[in-house]
């Protein structure tokens, strides 16, 4: 027997699956252990042991690899939680990160937001002006060496930081992508003075041309690299003295894993990892039951993130955004707010009602939780509204307390807008739903896509509370909540479900039709980089596949959009194919005859993805079918519509449903780490792997 784990860490919870070589899925889910987060991971894995009937010892002697993912470092970034470091760049560009390239005043801001050019800012600077150094270096386009590195300043520099308190440095030089030399040797010089100091150089992260964002992805990995080394190394040890063999593999965002190991080097790959293992997870269920284009949502406790799948395969990205700053690293494409279960409800200057970014994570967690925390929560709005069950989550060992729910709202919301309690909470609930339906009309019709077009899925603790609300809000008629064994383990199903995915790219502007000698020189040499990456993994594949591309661009613009190109010897052939790729992409997205391809065509960015394929392939099972009617175990009072008020509202136990059961809204299904809810003029219906799939009836 070999097991394969895939453990998604929230700010909240952590969860874990399991699938074997025999068909058995297994699903558990435990709250997280902040700081120490590899506590949380020890404990959800017991509870699968305990499943298994099996020591925790024992399990992980047999199983293949653990494939993880976090949420710590992106729910870091969004919420500002990161330590302090410096940033090394050469002489007269520091300021470009707080210039932002005019970017950054509209980079993730919503169309509302848009519209209002002097209620815009670029106060979220990355970091502050006395840890930005200046050294004396240039290298041209070229890659030529013009200004050779000025070492004593450099020294005097680094130790100008260190002594502020910083303990990572970032290093991003002009063109240093064309020529790494200045910022290996800024490394040497590091380590000379602290060789602990933590190092991310811009060449190695980020090798692509504009400065900014180049810059910006580099402090960013910076930011997040010594706590992922540390609780990865913490993490692995404590798997390693508990019986683990096989590899520790994380999730990245670009849609596969990577050893624990190297994962620190390129930190900002993994920050939409969860979301990733999502998206992975909808496209193993989508080929399950026959669903292409797929809606991927996941509602924590700290974020609600979104990806689509397009035609079977998940739409990918070169760039994201994350508070304003353009990340430059291939990705799956995620969008991502601070707005989860666990996110904080308040009031701006203007008395308007706000949720999120700040998160009561899981310390001290929401108000109901009884751990310390005052602030009111989406949360303690459903509990408030009785969508969440008073004796608690995870079948009763989370009790809630719906006291202090009620006291934190009537605080903190209600009171200062003159509503009631239930008012309040309804408000809450209310725009938790529009903001989180606002984010999909940016992911799907900005993408050039039609919601109607589409069937969400929606996973998480939150996701299932709320997915019905937030899907009406673009139109979606179909919402499958998968439940069977994964319920709000999802992503875990979906790591589990990964492969090794590795990327390497280099920009080397050129004019098309171009060389396509140069290009396969480029090729040749990426490709011999992910291939030696995916020796050091430590796994065997049972195949690995290669896909180029290239981010091209109409002449004079800036919008870059990535085209597949042919594997093998490349000829003119090829390059126009390539070409055309480009210009049907672009038309896609901006629209047909948006192009101009008299204005002239440049190749921007190189790229090789690897695939290491590997020998387990996750599905979920069948459950058995209906023998009857599906018989509610109660009837609570539940308020999913303020013009209604609060009515009696069946409640599911989800492990007494079976395939065939349809449920008319209003309803509730309790599953032990989560609530779906079926509003009124809906029907849920239980297929045959245990998933409700939720469409209007009216």
């Amino acid at each position: 027997m070999a097991y394969v784990i895939g453990v998604d860490v929230g700010g909240t919870f952590t969860d874990a699956v399991l699938d074997d070589d025999a068909g058995t899925v297994l699903a558990a889910k435990s709250p997280s252990t902040p700081p120490d987060y590899s506590q949380g991971v020890l404990d959800v894995l017991r509870l699968l042991a305990d499943q298994l009937g099996k020591p925790l010892p024992e399990m992980l002697a047999e199983t293949h690899h653990i494939a993880h993912g976090t949420t710590s470092s992106l729910n870091a970034l969004v919420m500002g939680n990161v330590p302090p470091v410096g940033f090394l760049t050469t002489k007269g560009h520091r300021d470009s990160i707080f210039i932002m390239n005019v970017e950054g005043r509209y980079l993730g801001r919503s169309p509302h937001e848009l519209q209002h050019v002097l209620g815009q800012n670029k106060d979220h600077a990355l970091l502050p002006k006395r840890h930005a150094l200046e050294v004396t270096e240039r290298i041209d386009r070229d890659g030529a060496v013009v200004v050779g590195l000025d070492e004593d300043e450099a020294r005097a520099a680094i130790r100008a930081l260190l002594a502020d308190g910083g303990r990572a440095i970032a290093v991003s030089l002009l063109w240093s992508f064309r020529n790494p030399v200045h910022e290996r040797r800024l490394r040497e010089l590091i380590a000379e003075a602290d060789p602990e100091v933590f190092v991310a150089l811009s060449s190695e992260v980020s090798p692509r041309i504009r400065e900014f964002s180049r810059n910006a992805t580099t402090i960013m990995s910076t930011q997040i690299g010594p706590g992922l080394r540390d609780y990865l190394g913490t993490l692995e040890s404590s798997l390693r003295d508990n019986g683990l063999t096989g590899p520790l593999l994380v999730m990245q965002s670009n849609g596969g894993a990577v050893a624990a190991k190297e994962a620190p080097a390129a930190a900002i790959s993994t920050v939409g990892s969860v979301l990733t293992g999502g998206v992975v997870g909808s496209v193993a269920l989508g080929r399950q039951l026959g669903h292409r284009n797929i809606i991927s949502t996941d509602v924590g406790g700290t974020t609600f993130l979104a990806g689509l799948v397009v035609d079977g395969e998940p739409v990918r990205d070169t760039t994201t955004v994350i508070n304003h700053h353009p990340i430059n690293v291939p990705t799956l494409r995620v969008d991502a707010i601070g707005s989860g279960g666990g996110a904080i409800a308040w009031l701006d200057a203007g008395g308007n009602l706000r949720i999120g970014p700040r998160s009561a994570q899981a310390v001290p967690g929401p108000a109901c939780y009884g751990n310390g925390g005052t602030e009111p929560t989406n949360t303690d709005a459903n509990l408030v509204l009785g969508i969440l069950p008073e004796r608690g989550l995870l079948g009763g060992r989370k009790p809630l307390s719906l006291d202090l729910a009620r006291q934190a709202i009537d605080t903190q919301i209600a009171k200062p807008l003159g509503l009631t309690v239930e008012e309040a909470a309804a408000a809450i609930y209310t725009v938790q739903n529009a903001q989180t339906g606002d984010l999909l009309r940016k992911t799907v019709v900005e993408a050039g896509h039609d919601p109607r077009d589409f069937v969400l899925y929606a996973f998480g603790g939150a996701g299932p509370a709320h997915c019905a609300g937030y899907a009406a809000e673009v139109g979606c008629d179909e919402v499958v909540v998968p439940l069977g064994p994964v319920a709000s383990a999802f992503s875990a199903f979906g790591l589990a479900s990964s492969d090794i995915v590795l990327a390497a790219e280099l920009s080397d502007p050129t004019v098309v039709p171009f060389d396509p000698q140069r290009a396969e020189r480029n090729f040749a040499e990426l490709e011999s980089r992910v291939r030696e990456g995916l020796e050091r993994q430590g796994v065997t594949f049972e195949k690995v596949e290669l896909f180029r591309e290239i981010d091209m661009r109409y002449s004079m613009q800036l919008a870059e959009v990535t085209a597949p190109v042919a594997n093998g010897p490349l000829g003119m052939p090829e390059v126009e194919a390539a070409a055309a790729a480009f210009e049907k992409r672009y038309a896609e997205l901006f629209g047909k005859d948006a192009g101009f391809r008299e204005a002239g065509i440049q190749a921007i960015t190189f790229r090789v993805r690897a695939v290491g394929v590997l020998p387990f392939s996750p599905e979920l099972p069948e459950v058995p079918a209906a023998q009857g009617e599906a018989i509610p175990f109660t009837t609570r009072p539940v308020q999913l519509d303020a013009r209604l008020g609060y009515v009696d509202t069946p409640v599911h136990d989800y492990a007494a449903l079976r395939a065939g059961h349809v449920l008319t809204g209003p309803a509730i299904v309790e599953v032990p780490t989560t609530t779906v809810v079926v509003p009124g003029g809906t029907t849920g219906t239980v297929d045959h792997l245990g998933n409700l799939t939720i469409r209007r009836s009216a």
